[in-house]
C-alpha cells in the first residue's frame, strides 16, 4: 500500500466546516455533502448516508459542533451559559434518536452532556465558553478514533498470527463482513483495520468481504475500500460464506467482524448476517473476532437480550439502486432503483442480530484482545481504567 492510497476520508471537517461522503451514491459517485446544523446531521445518520457506530457518534457530535460555530460566527449565541448548555443538551438527546442500536452515539451524547453541565456550573462561565469546550470535544473524538483504529488494528493483526495460524504458516486470510473502515469511522477502520495493519506487516494472504445484504456495505463500501488500498480481495455474496470455509485452498483462518453495541457478557449486536457467520465459524473451526472500540462496549446492558434491534424499511430488501446501463452521450452517470420481489410480500428487515458470547473468540479493543477465562465468561469490566 503506497502512502497516497491510504488517503480515504469518509469525514472531513475544518474550523465549523464538516462535510461526510454520501455513502448511499457509493462506489458509483464520490460526492461530499455539507452537514452545518444538528437536524442534518440527524438526516443523514437516519438515511445511512454516513453509518457504522464510530461514524455516526462522530458526525453527530461534530453536526451540532458546526452549529454552534455558525452561531457563535453570527453573533446568535445566547451569552448565558444555562442557555447554551440545554440548547446543547436537546440536541444531544434529538440525536440520539437517530439510530437506537449503536451504543457509540448514546455513549458520546451521555459524556458531551456531563462535560457542558459541568462547564456551566462553573462560575464565571458564559455562553461561549460552552460551546467551546463542546466544539473542542467533539473534534477531538474524531483524533481519537483514528487513533484508537490504528491500535485495534495492531493488537487484531498480533492476536490473528498468534492464535489463528496452522503451523508453519506466516500469512492469514479473512473474511469480513459489512463495513468497517474508513467509511465507518473516521479513518483505518476497526475490523477492516485490523485486515489493514495485517497487510502492513506483510501477514495478510487475502481478505474476503460479504456482499451484505439488504443494504450491500459489503460490495458497495467494504470492496470499495479493499480496491482503494490496493489489497488481494474477494467479494462473495453472504449465502457463499458456507461454501468458503468449507474450501482448503481459501484457508481462511479468521472472522473479523465489528460491533454497534457489546454487552457486559460479550453478547454483540452488528450487521445481520453476523450471528450466522459465527455458528459457521464455530463448525468449520475458524477464529470469530469481534473488533471494535471501547466506545461500543456497554457495561450497563448486561446481555444481548436488552439490545434493541433496529428494523429497517421494507423497500431496502424489495428494492435496489445502481447506476444505469444505458447510453448516456454526455458521460453523466445515472442512479437508478429496481424492484426485485414480488409485489405485495410481507418483509422483515432487522438491521442487526446478536452474537451470542460463546461463539466469541475475542474482542478487539485498542487497549487489548479480551479473551474468555477458563469457565468461558468474559470479564470486559477490566479493559476500563
Amino acid at each position: 500500500m503506497t502512502a497516497s492510497r491510504m488517503t480515504l476520508q469518509a469525514i472531513r471537517y475544518v474550523d465549523g466546516d464538516l462535510t461526510i461522503i454520501d455513502q448511499l451514491k457509493l462506489p458509483f459517485v464520490e460526492e461530499y455533502i455539507p452537514i452545518r446544523t444538528a437536524k442534518e446531521g440527524w438526516h443523514a445518520i437516519k438515511e445511512m448516508r454516513v453509518r457504522g457506530a464510530p461514524a455516526i457518534a462522530i458526525v453527530a457530535a461534530l453536526a451540532l459542533a458546526s452549529e454552534l460555530h455558525q452561531l457563535a460566527t453570527n453573533n446568535k449565541l445566547s451569552a448565558v451559559a444555562e442557555e447554551v448548555r440545554v440548547f446543547i443538551v436537546e440536541k444531544l438527546h434529538y440525536l440520539v434518536t437517530s439510530r437506537p442500536t449503536a451504543v457509540n452515539l448514546s455513549d458520546a451524547a451521555y459524556k458531551l452532556e456531563a462535560l457542558v453541565t459541568e462547564r456551566a456550573n462553573t462560575a464565571g462561565s458564559a455562553g461561549h465558553d460552552i460551546a467551546t469546550v463542546f466544539i473542542r470535544a467533539a473534534e477531538n473524538m474524531m483524533v481519537k478514533d483514528v487513533e484508537d483504529n490504528k491500535r485495534i488494528g495492531q493488537n487484531g493483526a498480533q492476536w490473528i498470527l498468534a492464535n489463528a495460524l496452522k503451523s508453519g504458516a506466516s500469512k492469514t486470510s479473512i473474511l469480513t463482513h459489512c463495513n468497517t473502515g474508513s467509511l465507518a469511522t473516521s479513518g483505518y477502520g476497526t475490523a477492516l483495520g485490523v485486515i489493514r495493519s495485517l497487510a502492513s506487516n506483510n501477514g495478510l494472504r487475502h481478505a474476503y468481504c460479504t456482499e451484505t445484504r439488504p443494504y450491500n456495505q459489503g460490495s458497495r463500501l467494504t470492496a470499495f475500500e479493499l480496491v482503494h488500498d490496493g489489497l488481494p480481495a474477494t467479494l462473495i455474496t453472504d449465502s457463499m460464506a458456507a461454501a468458503l470455509l468449507a474450501r482448503t485452498d481459501a484457508d481462511v483462518n479468521a472472522i473479523v467482524v465489528g460491533a454497534d453495541r457489546v454487552a457486559a457478557n460479550g453478547d454483540t449486536a452488528n450487521k445481520i448476517g453476523t450471528y450466522g457467520l459465527a455458528v459457521l465459524a464455530r463448525y468449520h473451526g475458524v477464529k470469530f473476532l469481534v473488533a471494535a472500540p471501547l466506545t461500543t462496549i456497554d457495561l450497563a446492558t448486561k446481555s444481548g437480550n436488552e439490545i434493541i434491534i433496529e428494523e429497517r424499511p421494507a423497500s431496502e430488501v424489495t428494492r435496489i439502486k445502481g447506476p444505469s446501463q444505458k447510453d448516456d452521450a454526455t458521460g453523466g452517470l445515472s442512479l437508478e432503483t429496481i424492484n426485485i420481489a414480488a409485489k405485495g410480500i410481507n418483509v422483515w428487515n432487522p438491521a442487526f442480530d446478536i452474537t451470542p458470547a460463546t461463539l466469541i473468540d475475542g474482542i478487539i479493543t485498542e487497549v487489548g484482545v479480551a479473551e474468555k477465562d477458563p469457565s468461558g465468561h468474559f470479564h470486559l469490566d477490566r479493559l476500563f481504567p
